[in-house]
């Protein structure tokens, strides 16, 4: 089975590329398959809402978005980091949510994969439940099972996430909780 991991951050090598990293090894130490998308180098235009994917299984942006479209129906997992911006998540996901309404139009294609959230703030409690909330959003309108770090939402970090003893444990319990479920799904 297979998990994608996304970083919503546009900062490369930063906290929520380091904790991807951090929590598909976690993954891949109990035998799955991993992959990842990295906002910080991944170029996806917003949607323009031109409603070709209403008929066709194709967006006629030309962009990285069409590599993300591969992974994302690929995956039977997906977990998403995203840095705490204004209370919510990046514009660079943003885009790569909204892009993804071909995933619906064409048959619910994210439909019961398993799904999953981290959040970095800059503070103990900078935003970080609103962030996930929103990406938990994005996974409920695909019909996704979201899980969350066994007793809370998901990863909440403080950065830099990696010296977040605490927070690091959110993150921990929220891959392996997502691991746990793929496991019973086999």
């Amino acid at each position: 089975m297979k998990i994608l991991g996304i970083s919503a951050s546009p900062v490369k090598g930063g906290n929520n590329d380091k904790l991807i990293e951090k929590v598909l090894g976690i993954a891949k130490s109990r035998g799955f398959e991993v992959d990842s998308v990295l906002m910080s180098s991944a170029k996806i235009a917003p949607c323009t809402a031109c409603g070709i994917c209403r008929d066709e299984e194709m967006c006629p942006i030309d962009d990285d978005m069409q590599q993300a479209y591969q992974k994302l129906k690929e995956a039977d997992a997906i977990i998403v980091s995203s840095p705490v911006y204004f209370g919510s998540v990046t514009a660079q996901v943003k885009a790569l949510f909204d892009r993804s309404v071909l995933h619906r139009r064409q048959g619910f294609q994210l439909k019961n994969k398993v799904g999953a959230a981290l959040a970095v703030g800059g503070s103990r409690n900078g935003g970080q439940e609103k962030t996930i909330q929103t990406i938990h959003d994005w996974m409920h309108i695909h019909g996704m099972i979201v899980v969350g770090d066994g007793g809370h939402f998901g990863g909440i970090l403080q950065k830099p996430a990696l010296d977040d003893a605490e927070g690091m444990q959110t993150a921990i319990d929220t891959i392996n909780k997502m691991c746990d479920v793929l496991e019973r799904m086999k």
